[in-house]
């Protein structure tokens, strides 16, 4: 029988499809030109700078604007960092997240469309649609951080916009509607077989249909033009209804602004996700070299905070890294009545982390100090160096648990219910306001450089170990003046949502933070599509582990639960702060 020849023409056929990169001396607008003359026949088109269109900014109020995405939106041309979250945040996500970096040579070799779709498959395969979550609770973070203010008032002046994005849609729909409120948004969609992604994306000319068929509803009859960038090659489907066409060069987006914080159409209140930098390639290598010793910092730091007295523990951990500034004012003198005199104080503090107890408790010098919280783990429970109860939920039994401790001596409460990373402060529980009129308010500000120490949706017992991990965290702990007698619930006769209020705005002056109305059911329902108020909770898919760890006689089955998503709901983020300036009735 005759030896089969190696078929090469499915290997060549694949080769030819690999652009490598191109010289940068390369005409780019020449040869973008060429496919964009082809693309769109004898229909006239006029290409002009970018300036041009800024001196007419103050005309576009009636236009129709069909923008790309990361050609004249974004300041960086890289499209790395907004992979990298979704392979850190996915299942898996350490290994996801190594792969990627691993093969970010080869991604940048050879060329952009291949490369976008070598990311698409390691960051996408094997993760569930009706699950994904990071398009809207994770990216809108690094996407706001990286829009350029001066494309930014370019987009928003225009009066129908819509965006066209080389990026899956997954990844840039929240963002693009729910923080810019544009009409349309034109992404590459993701493959999907049972539920799950297999990290493929639809052929570029099965979506030059919908392209034309949506951009046509929207366009038609209308005077539109097209605002892009060199840097990235615009699909022709993207001139074929516009009239005019307006190119920004690497050179002008250089010197673009960073959007300030306080010009976001609508504000960043609630993000999730693990990473607290901006993941660039070099970033991301720094993290990698750095987490090895991380860990290692961390185990020192949790044994010397769990086996050792403060004064001996201060001065390790501030050598490790960590730091904090404290801010206590004079003695206050106390006014109590007697049968008040052997209850404890109550610290009523706002929420940043998981190990904000232990800030509290150093900063006051007291080890014996109580704290509540909710939605303890058992892992942060069991290696917390000082006394933590859980909080259920349940009004009679949660004001039942807090008043015992207080009868026992101090206790430290968040009424917030749930940790805030953004600079808001969520609305105070008052079920604290009946508890006790010896109130101090304690402020904390919290910044990390690497890892954040809280998430909506991940592991919550990795949270304080995510926090020790990061180089240097720092905590500002403010202990702020007591609470006036004529501002509590029994002896100021105010209630107690007046005097949730009272000390919700007093730490949030001192932080300079902003006071909103939202709770921790907003917060779940924005980022995990989840509510946590009740009983009844979303389905939830569990992922266990299959082997059992035996112990003696006893036989432990540790299962990890993640969030299951409710398809086919929209819900948006960055809602509008709903301030509360009086007291709630």
């Amino acid at each position: 029988m005759a030896r089969k020849s190696f078929p090469m023409k499915p290997l060549v056929s694949f080769l030819s499809e690999i652009p490598f990169r191109l010289p940068r001396n390369v005409d780019v607008f020449r040869w973008n030109n060429v496919s964009i003359s082809n693309a769109i026949h004898d229909r006239p088109v006029k290409f002009q700078k970018y300036i041009s269109l800024v001196q007419r900014s103050g005309q576009l109020s009636n236009q129709t604007l069909v923008f790309h995405l990361e050609g004249a939106l974004l300041r960086s041309s890289s499209l790395f960092p907004y992979f990298m979250p979704v392979a850190f945040e996915a299942a898996g996500g350490i290994f996801r997240s190594v792969l990627l970096f691993l093969l970010y040579p080869l991604v940048w070799l050879v060329g952009k469309e291949m490369g976008l779709k070598i990311m698409v498959f390691v960051c996408f395969v094997g993760i569930r649609k009706d699950k994904f979550r990071v398009g809207t609770a994770v990216l809108p973070r690094f996407f706001l951080e990286d829009v350029g203010r001066e494309g930014f008032d370019i987009v928003m002046s225009c009066g129908k916009k819509i965006a066209v994005s080389d990026l899956p849609t997954v990844m840039v729909e929240g963002f693009l509607k729910d923080y810019l409120s544009i009409e349309a948004v034109v992404g590459r969609e993701l493959k999907v077989i049972n539920g799950y992604f297999v990290g493929l994306m639809e052929d570029k000319k099965a979506g030059a249909v919908a392209l034309n068929e949506r951009l046509g509803e929207k366009i038609m009859g209308s005077h539109a033009i097209a605002f892009g960038s060199f840097s990235f090659f615009l699909d022709e489907q993207l001139f074929t209804h516009c009239e005019e066409v307006y190119w920004v060069t690497d050179a002008e987006k250089k010197n673009w602004h960073v959007l300030p914080r306080k010009r976001y159409p609508k504000p960043l209140i609630f993000q999730d996700g693990r990473l607290a930098f901006r993941p660039t390639p070099l970033a991301t290598l720094a993290m990698f070299m750095w987490i090895p010793l991380g860990f290692f910092l961390f185990i020192t730091r949790l044994i010397v905070s769990l086996l050792l007295p403060y004064k001996v523990a201060f001065p390790i951990l501030a050598s490790s890294g960590m730091r904090s500034v404290m801010s206590i004012p004079e003695p206050l003198a106390t006014s109590n009545k007697k049968q008040e005199k052997r209850r404890g104080t109550l610290y009523v503090c706002n929420h940043r982390t998981m190990i904000d107890p232990l800030y509290v408790a150093a900063a006051l010098l007291k080890p014996s100090l109580a704290a509540a919280t909710h939605r303890l783990d058992k892992f942060n429970a069991v290696v917390a160096p000082i006394k933590t109860i859980s909080l259920i939920r349940d009004r009679e039994k949660d004001a039942k648990t807090m008043d015992k401790l207080l009868s026992q001596g101090d206790l430290v409460l968040f009424p917030e219910g749930t940790t805030s990373r953004e600079p808001y402060q969520l609305r105070f529980s008052p079920l604290f306001a009946e508890m006790s009129d010896d109130i101090v308010p304690v402020a904390l500000d919290v910044q990390v450089s690497m890892f954040y120490g809280s998430t909506a949706v991940g592991l919550k017992c990795l949270d304080s170990v995510f926090q020790l991990l990061n180089p240097y965290p720092t905590c500002n702990v403010k202990i702020l003046e007591k609470v006036p007698s004529s501002e509590t619930y029994r002896l100021g006769g105010k209630s107690r949502f007046e005097v949730a209020n009272y000390v919700q705005n007093e730490i949030a002056e001192s932080l300079g933070f902003e006071c909103t109305s939202l709770t921790r059911k907003d917060k779940y329902k924005i980022l995990a599509g989840m509510s946590q108020g009740g009983k009844k909770r979303s389905p939830r898919a569990k992922l266990r582990f299959p082997a059992k760890l035996y112990f003696g006689r006893r036989t432990f089955l540790r299962a990890v639960s993640t969030s299951q998503i409710i398809s086919g709901v929209h819900i948006p983020l960055g809602p509008v702060i709903p301030m509360r300036s009086k007291a709630l009735k």
